[in-house]
């Protein structure tokens, strides 16, 4: 339960997109949760704004059709209170009807001028949305109110794009009002990252290139595209995850210690650490250090699972990623010489999401009598899901006469503590509406993502060469071991 503190001021949340399957499936449920938890006080208005044709009574029935069952009281004032605009995103009508609903409810709901935008809809709409809340007059606040506007994934095609849609929304919001989301910032695992280095000083003295041998960032989905295959054809892996996910967690885990807790303490080591990473200039290091593949048909004779050129909306001759492997250098004091491994896919054999830490092996002393045996370094693991929770796994004895070691494990779990995780869009939205954003992503930061992957991506496209394929069901192409086993290393098996 959030604490009390942490409630929402006075303010109209304006979501649009309010028709569509992201409200529906994320963030109405979340708004419901918040509401239950009373972190929305009576003066925090709900507005739907959609091109679908609905009255205030229609948006009502709709949030209650999408969370049903719920029976709390707050919830349920929320809803009774909504308001609905309908209208094309790039009418100036539909702005100048918003205009009104929003100074009804600044008069009749105590909403005191503040607004909260939520972009819940495509993100081709991002631009028209931010011009013509800037020409209506809507996007700069008034006093002591507050406007702040939430950008969903992804923010841009690439470096180049991100920079135009940029200026768009700068043409109607300062950077502060700017809260671009990445939903796995939000996520209570993650979030631990700052606790376990900070919090604890067990963990700082090992947390270098002293210590660590290499890390490896996992995102393991046994999902194909489903029914979102056109959308993945003009994204793949790189773009989907690694250029946002993986790269935040990555700055998460890695970055130096922040001067404060202030929220831009935090996001200027974020940056620091993106920008110490090698960039992947040359086809040579390209080539060397990057690995992309496609899934094929695979599984059992009794889950025979398609391949990706076979899905609903998929090019029969697409070359677009599933799989993404890298080898990424951080040239900074602290981690030159540690390779970061990192990998993700989709049709994997198992879900996952995992950063692990795998430390140097101890020198092979004749310490333990008997033949040596080849045991598994010793590695810190997070795991973001599922089962969230932290694993240090070690070498001890097994009982017996006979002195023989192998790998243990000390475990925490999230399940251990009474109050259950909330859903990661509660957290951003509470976020947004009280305007904390640590965990949204600055400018810069999506710039430095970008220019990693930008030079990758365009070298795949000019690749004359086939795409490495592999079955579902599989860790991924044969390029994907070979990667780490050039350099003596191979992939943690989590299954």
């Amino acid at each position: 339960m959030p604490d009390l503190d942490r409630r929402s001021p006075p303010c109209a949340l304006v979501i649009f997109g309010a028709s569509g399957d992201l409200t529906a499936r994320k963030l109405l449920p979340a708004l419901e949760q918040l509401a239950a938890y009373g972190a929305l006080p009576p003066e925090v208005t709900l507005i739907g704004v959609a091109r679908t044709p609905m009255s205030d009574e229609d948006f009502r029935d709709y949030c209650h059709e999408r969370v049903a069952g719920s029976r709390d009281p707050r919830w349920t004032e929320l809803t009774v209170t909504a308001r609905y605009v309908a209208g094309g995103y790039d009418d100036p009508a539909t702005y100048a009807r918003l205009s009104d609903v929003l100074d009804e409810c600044d008069r009749g709901r105590g909403t005191a001028g503040n607004r909260v935008y939520y972009f819940s809809t495509p993100p081709r709409l991002f631009s028209p949305i931010a011009l013509s809340l800037g020409k209506a007059g809507l996007s700069r606040p008034e006093g002591d109110g507050f406007i702040r506007a939430v950008i969903e994934k992804p923010f841009g095609w690439d470096e180049e794009s991100a920079r135009e849609l940029y200026a768009d929304l700068s043409t109607a919001f300062d950077e502060e009002q700017i809260f671009r989301i990445d939903h796995y910032l939000a996520k209570e695992t993650v979030q631990n990252l700052l606790a376990l280095r900070f919090a604890n000083s067990i963990f700082e003295p090992i947390w270098n290139r002293t210590w660590v041998d290499n890390v490896q960032i996992t995102v393991a989905e046994t999902l194909g595209v489903g029914d979102r295959g056109g959308f993945y054809e003009t994204t793949g892996a790189m773009r989907d995850i690694v250029q946002n996910h993986v790269l935040q967690v990555l700055s998460l885990f890695l970055m130096e210690p922040p001067t404060s807790f202030h929220p831009e303490a935090i996001r200027d080591e974020k940056v620091k650490l993106l920008r110490a990473i090698r960039p992947l200039d040359d086809e040579s290091d390209i080539a060397a250090n990057a690995v992309r593949g496609q899934y094929t048909r695979g599984g059992t004779r009794d889950d025979l699972m398609p391949g990706y050129r076979d899905e609903t909306g998929v090019d029969p001759l697409s070359s677009t990623e599933t799989f993404v492997a890298l080898r990424l250098h951080i040239d900074n004091w602290r981690w030159t010489g540690v390779p970061v491994y990192v990998r993700t896919g989709k049709r994997l054999p198992i879900r996952a999401t995992e950063v692990a830490m795998e430390f140097h092996h101890p020198p092979q002393l004749p310490l333990f009598p008997g033949p040596a045996i080849e045991l598994e370094p010793d590695a810190l693991i997070v795991r973001v899901q599922p089962d969230e929770g932290l694993s240090l796994r070690f070498g001890a004895k097994v009982p017996g006469h006979a002195f023989r070691v192998q790998k243990a494990s000390m475990d925490f779990s999230y399940e251990s503590f009474e109050e259950q995780s909330p859903d990661a869009y509660e957290r951003v939205i509470l976020d947004a509406l009280i305007g904390d954003p640590t965990l949204f992503i600055r400018a810069d930061e999506v710039g430095r993502s970008w220019r990693i992957v930008d030079p990758v991506l365009r070298y795949w496209a000019g690749d004359p060469r086939p795409i490495p394929l592999y079955q579902a069901a599989t860790w991924g192409p044969p390029e994907a071991a070979a990667l780490i086993a050039r350099d003596g290393r191979r992939w943690r098996s989590l299954a």
